[in-house]
């Protein structure tokens, strides 16, 4: 069941994410006439690899209109997401709040060690395929500015005691003669929201997973 699914996410990327008409980084092998200047010294600038991406970037920049733009900006962020990933986002997506618990060791007076950083129960809650590497999920979403960390959420109680007993959060305090769990939540960003918007399959890739001779077609049957 697992590779049907992961069929239909690759599906929705190659679907959802223009790759071709912006590519996630700029080639090193840049056009020569981005390379070419009327001076020796902006030329020497332009003929650099990284100058030259750079002044691509920028021009692309000046060339784009706000549709373009926030086009190029989800593309690329849809290509950074494992799938595990995407399964996280279209959870949070629903506006829920998860618990995060990080694990730190008291090293003396004031001072502390984190070992176990954004330790949450929603990758279990999305069905991910790698429940350990949860944290680097979460963490990663976060980056890409998908998601949002927040203070402890009391409305979460039960879930936070669940997550202690998590085998990632056990492993993490094994051998720790003084650990501390500090509990903070995550949420879907606003960014997130839009981003879900315009990148929502609907019901399509569940329809493929539970549907795996209709591979072809990522639209449900009416």
């Amino acid at each position: 069941m697992r590779s049907f699914e992961r069929k239909a996410i690759e599906q929705l990327r190659n679907r959802l994410d223009p790759a071709a008409a912006y590519p996630a980084t700029v080639a090193i092998s840049t056009p020569k006439a981005l390379l070419t200047d009327s001076t020796s010294s902006a030329g020497t600038r332009a003929t650099h690899p990284l100058r030259a991406g750079m002044a691509e970037l920028l021009r692309r920049s000046t060339a784009s209109d706000v549709d373009a733009a926030t086009e190029q900006l989800y593309a690329l962020i849809l290509r950074q997401l494992a799938p595990d990933e995407a399964r996280v986002v279209s959870l949070l997506a629903t506006g829920s709040a998860y618990p995060v618990i990080d694990v730190v060791e008291r090293t003396g007076i004031g001072a502390a060690r984190v070992v176990l950083c954004n330790a949450s129960t929603v990758g279990k809650a999305a069905g991910v395929s790698l429940p350990d590497h949860v944290p680097a999920y979460v963490t990663r979403i976060v980056a890409l500015g998908l998601a949002l960390l927040g203070p402890e959420d009391a409305t979460l109680s039960t879930e936070y005691e669940i997550l202690l007993t998590d085998d990632t959060v056990r492993d993490a305090q094994r051998g720790l003669s003084r650990p501390r769990f500090v509990r903070r939540s995550v949420r879907v960003s606003s960014l997130g929201v839009r981003f879900w918007a315009a990148c929502d399959p609907g019901d399509g890739w569940r329809y493929l997973t539970e549907n795996p001779a209709s591979t072809g077609n990522i639209t449900p049957v009416t």
